[in-house]
């Protein structure tokens, strides 16, 4: 019945005609005015995604794991944000884990009809152990994609924890998820490519659900990521900022004591 009330605002034509014809600055032009009303479509829904991200804190806090499940876009979205958590956070990569329709080989390449499975979803996330501690959000720009859609409801059934991210009102998946969240961004510049504004707006809320859980967690002292792997120069130099900043010590010093205890937090706390 959802699918029949629901409005596919994704699916609608583009406001804008013969994008052929248009100059490259007026394609670039148009499509980052399109891209403002992302960010003000996400303020009006601020109020749902903090109900959501505090119970995703509850969880997490006795041991429970976040779990991003998609197709195609929407799946690779959430294994970016996924991947993202254990060198920015230094969390173990099974506490954040992102699984797509097709599995790792849809991550570049699509695989045809994976998303249309009305058992997969659900096997692929038993295969990880899914339990009542774990929380599992359902992203589809459409709402509808069948993969999705029965994950969650196997999960509910579960008894497990259930929120989505989608771009339509009243969409089959929407009504499958316990915390649903609804980014109504209206048709894409390219009719039906939501891997533009929709995608945008998955990735901020994806965003602020894993960044504000990590600081919750205390995986962030102050504003400074403490915990983050030190994985390339980069980041070692950027630690050895964070050591001098907070201790005093010159940048020599700082690096020995960021290089013998192996993390930002455990050389600040050597020193204290």
């Amino acid at each position: 019945m959802a699918e029949l009330i629901m409005k596919k605002t994704t699916e609608q034509t583009s406001k804008y005609n013969d994008l052929q014809d248009m100059s490259v600055l007026e394609l670039i032009k148009n499509i980052n005015i399109e891209d403002q009303c992302v960010p003000e479509v996400i303020k009006r829904i601020l109020p749902e995604i903090e109900v959501f991200v505090n119970e995703i804190i509850v969880k997490m806090k006795i041991g429970g794991r976040l779990f991003y499940i998609g197709a195609g876009t929407s799946g690779r979205l959430g294994i970016l944000d996924a991947s993202e958590c254990p060198p920015t956070f230094g969390v173990s990569d099974e506490k954040v884990i992102g699984i797509i329709a097709g599995g790792d080989g849809a991550i570049r390449k699509a695989v045809e009809f994976a998303e249309d499975s009305k058992t997969q979803g659900w096997n692929d996330l038993k295969s990880y152990g899914v339990n009542t501690k774990d929380i599992v959000i359902g992203i589809a720009a459409s709402g509808t994609t069948p993969y999705v859609v029965h994950a969650l409801k196997k999960c509910n059934k579960e008894g497990i924890l259930t929120g989505c991210i989608t771009c339509n009102e009243k969409s089959p998946l929407a009504s499958s998820a316990k915390f649903p969240i609804t980014a109504i961004v209206g048709p894409e510049f390219v009719t039906g490519s939501t891997r533009m504004k929709a995608g945008t707006a998955q990735k901020l809320i994806l965003n602020m659900i894993s960044t504000t859980v990590m600081i919750k967690l205390g995986r962030v002292e102050d504003n400074k990521m403490v915990d983050m792997q030190l994985s390339n120069e980069k980041l070692v130099e950027r630690g050895t900022k964070m050591i001098m900043e907070a201790t005093g010590l010159d940048f020599t010093k700082a690096k020995k004591m960021l290089s013998k205890h192996g993390s930002v937090r455990k050389a600040i706390e050597a020193f204290n």
